[in-house]
């Protein structure tokens, strides 16, 4: 199983991001699939889940209504659409796959990893 991230940037404020994430080896539409972010000396965390079978979705309460997860079956990739950025959404982004259902917000819970795409929003 691998993941490919891009479309990581520098951005200013309120501007915005779409990040792909390219999946190969596991179908995007049977597993949920992730997306992270790790800050200079921060611990990764959370930031949106898509399921596989159908389109549950879960935030973190920081993004919750600026980012948005979807994916495209036909490609076996997932987005984040990030809009109204601001500058603590600056990290690099990282998206990973879990091999059994259910939304889990740990990175734990999840197995394979992408190598991650920096974001940067200046003020």
């Amino acid at each position: 199983v691998q993941l490919q991230a891009s479309g990581g940037g520098l951005v200013q404020t309120g501007g915005s991001l779409r990040l792909s994430c390219a999946v190969s080896g596991r179908t995007v539409s049977s597993y949920p699939t992730g997306w992270f972010r790790q800050a200079p000396g921060k611990e990764r965390e959370f930031v949106s889940v898509i399921s596989g079978y159908n389109t549950y979705t879960l935030y973190a309460d920081s993004v919750k209504g600026r980012f948005t997860i979807s994916r495209d079956n036909a490609k076996n990739t997932v987005y984040l659409q990030m809009n109204n950025l601001k500058p603590e959404d600056t990290a690099v982004y990282y998206c990973a796959t879990r091999g059994f259902v259910g939304l889990k917000k740990m990175p734990s819970d999840y197995d394979y990893w992408g190598q991650g795409t920096q974001v940067t929003v200046s003020s």
